[in-house]
């Protein structure tokens, strides 16, 4: 009987390595695929002074793998907050990116940064003039991600202590104090 040449053998040898290499090049493409997500979510906020009541927000961020123990994320929220008996209305429009890690799964802790569209809207008989700015802040925060639908939704639950500049205001003796903590509650749609 024939026994195959050494030649043929490195070949066959090389094809296995090649197909078991691109099975596995594909199934780690398809697990980093699922590492994205987006997550809708909906919380309350409330000053760090303890001043004012629990506020609402609603918000929308893209989570996404950087290494196995890291997640990045860019998000979006609004939140309205009145001050001083409803003569100013606060409208920030937060847009963050973040850094957590993650050493358990459905566990996450980390900090970022911010840049806050701002807009302090007076009420008409103050005879002061609205105004916009756009200043940066800083984060730390974590959460909890736990699965509902494995490999497709979690429950998100995370928090915020999120660091600004107070802002002077006509009517705010020692300014507007706009750090605040804040709590959510979101949808964590793989795809």
């Amino acid at each position: 009987m024939d026994q195959p040449k050494p030649s043929a053998l490195r070949l066959m040898d090389r094809i296995l390595i090649g197909a078991f290499l691109l099975l596995a090049m594909l199934l780690i493409g398809i697990g980093a695929a699922r590492a994205t997500e987006i997550v809708p979510s909906v919380g309350v906020s409330r000053s760090a002074s303890g001043d004012g009541d629990l506020k609402t927000f609603g918000g929308l961020a893209l989570r996404g793998s950087v290494l196995p123990m890291v997640k990045s994320e860019i998000g979006v929220a609004y939140r309205s907050e009145p001050y001083y008996n409803g003569d100013l209305n606060v409208k920030m429009w937060p847009v963050t990116a973040s850094v957590w890690l993650s050493p358990l799964p459905t566990f996450y802790l980390g900090g970022g940064v911010g840049w806050y569209h701002t807009t302090y809207d007076y009420k008409e008989g103050l005879g002061i003039q609205d105004q916009t700015s756009q200043e940066f802040g800083t984060h730390l925060g974590g959460g909890l991600n736990i699965p509902v639908i494995p490999m497709i939704a979690s429950i998100d639950l995370g928090g915020r202590y999120v660091k600004m500049r107070d802002k002077d205001s006509p009517i705010a003796p020692g300014g507007i104090k706009q750090t605040y903590w804040s709590t959510s509650l979101g949808v964590a749609i793989k795809f």
